[in-house]
């Protein structure tokens, strides 16, 4: 039986498919421009039989040859390819199955969803610090012990392996089936925390609850980018990079009030009914964003409807296994960690001002009960300041960093680069010391209570500053291999998050309040310099990276992607190792095709 013509869909249309084989003419060996004549081409229309014969004029020939004489050899084109009329792609420019063409309204449903899916997780990681006390008791822990901290810091740790391996698995079972299946993982094991008898029950639970709680943090930055355009995405990055430290925060005010009325159960409980509502929403509310996962769906579509088992995708890779996905994915995040000197810096920074969190917030409800002598609930209000900071910081953050990133593009001749996102880091990186000192001195001397509040809101205020800064760098330098820089980090920022708070009370104990946190402000003045160095030799570094974006030529110091998302891609029957357009010679033949 012969083969299945290709269906219409598998292309651009015919326009198109002129285009991008027009667009890509030369010799291997020369600079020459190619021949006008070779921009008149018949594309045979799938499966209507009709041919769309599309010729210049001589006039319009003479000027297409000018232009793409000089583009052609800027660009140092490779040979002619064939057009691929099995290559399932968008229809069109404007493709609503395309997320970056989603309404405006659509894409923040989406992105509150996956924040709400973010935020429950670090809720529980933390509701239960000040139910620590009544916790130990019933499963027999010592209070004090490290054991009783690690019930606390083990759900972080899980976060450190959570990523690496849900992180790649999404990108063959698409984020959103990976948000709710782990989702449901997070609510399975949480309500079993609540049932807990012994303590090694409830450390295991509790890392398995953080094992699904961690999915969210693999794929919900990814999420956003197949959404958003660089100049958009700064908002939106700010809302989701606001959960992980906001949830932290605003669950030992609950935890406190439930511990102390109800019973340390029903911290577990109340979490999983708000997560049960956000699972039901994300039923309704998430769609997929991730572009191979679409344009996969669409080609398997389209090969049932028509028989023809050629129809792929750019992204589809025969040998392509579970097991090959998930060993890049733990080994390319190593990679990073091992090899890439941006991500090496920023995992580290991350790191140091994620574990001195729950190293606060291990010790914060302890302050307000001994020292200010404040019951379990009243003190547990105390986390309004930390959760206050965080809303200042992140609202700050978003009004600024696009506000930010379109200012400094605009001077830059219209080329955004990763390194715009830096100016804010660098103000707010400084606030991190500032509370700390404030903080630590003022509790420590016991000044009233909300002069110590005030410090930890100046704290978290920079933490959500440095973090969205650090994070939207990530995805906006290392695009589609933004979700192995991001689990890099994850996972690096949770092992501290894990271990920072087992020796906070002993460090607290020797040094007490005020040394201690003077200590740690110090920890993060070693990293000051960073922001400045990253923004100055940033394009340096990224020259020399395997992953990152490329530095434009064109640009004064400020490299442009050379790296599409793929959601943006739209390379039509290109063969192995050609480059991309180039925006003045795409709309060049667009141009003379339409006038043709």
């Amino acid at each position: 039986m012969s083969p299945a013509a290709p269906h219409p869909n598998s292309l651009l249309g015919a326009v198109a498919a002129v285009q991008t084989a027009a667009a890509t003419i030369t010799s291997p060996d020369s600079t020459t421009p190619p021949s006008p004549t070779s921009t008149a081409r018949d594309v045979e229309q799938a499966g209507s039989g009709r041919r769309v014969a599309i010729a210049a004029s001589a006039k319009e020939k003479e000027a297409f040859s000018e232009t793409a004489s000089l583009e052609l050899q800027d660009e140092k084109s490779q040979p002619i390819p064939e057009v691929d009329a099995n290559l399932v792609t968008w229809d069109s420019d404007d493709d609503q199955a395309n997320p970056m063409n989603w309404s405006k309204k659509r894409k923040w449903v989406v992105t509150w969803t996956v924040s709400l899916f973010t935020l429950m997780s670090p809720i529980s990681s933390s509701m239960m610090a000040p139910a620590i006390p009544n916790i130990s008791y019933d499963v027999g822990m010592d209070p004090k012990s490290v054991l009783a901290s690690m019930s606390l810091s083990i759900f972080v740790l899980a976060y450190a392996v959570g990523p690496l391996l849900l992180g790649p698995l999404s990108e063959l079972m698409g984020r959103t089936l990976i948000l709710q299946v782990s989702n449901l993982m997070f609510l399975v094991f949480n309500i079993a925390c609540s049932q807990a008898q012994t303590t090694t029950q409830l450390l295991i639970f509790r890392f398995l609850a953080g094992f699904g709680g961690s999915a969210p943090l693999a794929v919900g930055g990814g999420a956003l980018s197949d959404m958003f355009k660089a100049e958009e995405r700064g908002a939106a990055n700010a809302i989701y990079s606001m959960m992980p430290l906001t949830g932290p925060a605003l669950g030992p005010i609950a935890g406190g009030w439930i511990a102390e009325k109800v019973s340390w159960r029903w911290v577990f409980y109340s979490t999983s009914i708000a997560d049960g509502i956000v699972q039901v929403m994300g039923f309704f509310f998430l769609r997929e964003t991730y572009a191979p996962k679409i344009l996969g769906d669409k080609a398997a579509r389209l090969r049932k409807e028509t028989g023809n088992d050629k129809l792929h995708t750019i992204y589809d890779r025969p040998d392509r296994t579970y097991r090959q996905v998930v060993r890049t994915g733990l080994y390319r995040p190593l990679e990073f960690l091992l090899k890439e000197p941006i991500v090496q810096v920023f995992a580290c920074y991350q790191a140091a001002l994620y574990g001195l969190m729950y190293l606060t917030l291990t010790t914060f409800a302890e302050l307000w009960t001994l020292k200010y002598g404040m019951s379990v609930g009243i003190g547990s209000l105390n986390y309004i300041a930390l959760g206050l900071g965080f809303y200042i910081g992140a609202v700050f953050a978003a009004k600024m960093m696009d506000k930010t990133y379109a200012k400094l593009k605009a001077q830059n001749g219209g080329v955004g680069t990763p390194e715009m996102r830096i100016p804010l880091m660098i103000i707010t990186s400084f606030l991190v010391p500032i509370g700390l000192v404030i903080y630590g001195w003022t509790a420590d001397t016991i000044v009233f209570w909300i002069v110590p509040d005030i410090g930890a809101m100046i704290f978290c205020i920079g933490i959500i500053g440095a973090f969205i800064s650090i994070t939207t760098y990530l995805i906006d330098n290392y695009t589609i291999y933004s979700a192995s820089a991001l689990a890099a980090a994850a996972g690096f920022r949770s092992l501290a998050g894990f271990g920072f708070p087992l020796f906070a009370n002993t460090m607290f104990q020797t040094l007490g309040i005020g040394w201690g946190n003077t200590l740690c402000a110090g920890i993060i003045v070693l990293f000051l310099p960073a922001p400045w160095i990253f923004y100055r030799y940033g394009p340096w570094l990224r020259s020399r990276s395997r992953y990152a974006r490329r530095p434009s030529p064109t640009s004064t110091g400020a490299p442009a992607a050379s790296t599409e998302n793929p959601s943006t891609s739209r390379t039509v029957g290109t063969r192995a190792g050609s480059r991309p357009l180039t925006a003045r010679y795409s709309a060049r033949v667009s141009q003379v095709l339409r006038s043709g």
